[in-house]
């Protein structure tokens, strides 16, 4: 999580939600990833492509 207040968090009775300690706002993003004897290899690649961002 990225947040935009302190970084602790809680999850709640669900099991499942994650929400800041500070009621801050937060975002999620996430790749899979398979590490292979040479690296990794990314297993989530965006379909349109990084645009501005590097590409990983």
């Amino acid at each position: 999580m990225m947040n935009a207040g302190r970084a602790s968090v809680k999850e709640l009775k669900d099991g499942w939600t994650v929400v800041t300690t500070d009621k801050s706002l937060s975002a999620q993003w996430e790749h899979m990833v398979a590490v292979t004897a040479t690296g990794f290899e990314l297993l989530t690649p965006w379909p349109e492509g990084t645009g501005n961002y590097p590409e990983i």
